[in-house]
């Protein structure tokens, strides 16, 4: 925690400094207790961005390829994840996804806020894909309001393929908490949870502007 406090003291100021982002509702994310915040995916450096203007350390799972690159650029890539909160995870089964939505409960059983993208993977195209319904199985299991986010720019500050990121001024959008609760005994929980679901992502795109697209993103292998 010391490690985050140090990075977001350094590197906060510093990134606001360089790519001037415009940050919007951050009086919406509470200041304590668990919560999640729902974001769209635009580029790999979103991981590293909400985290840097959020208005409390923010949680990310992260494949745990990132933290065992050689060398030491590897290692410094791994510190600096590290100390924004990224927790490794490993990827490619439905059971390896089970396990990080468990791990991600007990993040928010800590009382810890905790960023995820309900797409699953980055959009290639700038459209908004389907929403997983994990992102709903998560407020259902936990109890915390989630805080849909909307990033604007972020593909043209290091879009797909690009190693060294651009100067390109961006957008964040904190909304309103939504609290979703299993309420309805007569819904099922797989259509309770797609219904949250679908209202998380419409609350993301009226944030974002961003064209819908009824079908999920395509989940490529790990370069």
């Amino acid at each position: 925690m010391l490690l985050h406090a140090a990075v977001r003291l350094v590197a906060a100021p510093l990134a606001r400094l360089i790519y001037r982002p415009v940050i919007e509702g951050r009086e919406n994310v509470p200041q304590q207790g668990p919560v999640i915040l729902a974001s769209n995916h635009l580029s790999f450096i979103d991981s590293v961005v909400i985290p840097l203007v959020a208005p409390r350390p923010v949680a990310f799972l992260a494949k745990a390829e990132y933290f065992r690159k050689p060398g030491p650029t590897g290692r410094m890539k791994a510190a600096v994840f590290a100390a924004l909160g990224a927790v490794p995870v490993e990827r490619g089964t439905h059971r390896a996804a089970q396990d990080s939505l468990e791990l991600a409960r007990r993040i928010l059983a800590d009382g810890q806020a905790f960023g995820i993208y309900p797409e699953g993977s980055r959009s290639r195209d700038g459209k908004l894909y389907r929403g997983r319904t994990g992102v709903a199985w998560l407020a259902f299991s936990s109890g915390a309001p989630v805080v849909p986010v909307a990033l604007i720019g972020t593909d043209r500050i290091q879009p797909v393929g690009a190693r060294i990121p651009r100067i390109q001024r961006i957008t964040v959008r904190f909304g309103e908490p939504l609290q979703p609760s299993q309420s309805d005994p007569s819904i099922p929980a797989a259509q309770a949870r797609r219904m949250v679901t679908d209202e998380i992502m419409s609350a993301i795109q009226d944030l974002s502007g961003q064209e819908p697209v009824t079908h999920y993103n395509e989940i490529l292998p790990a370069a």
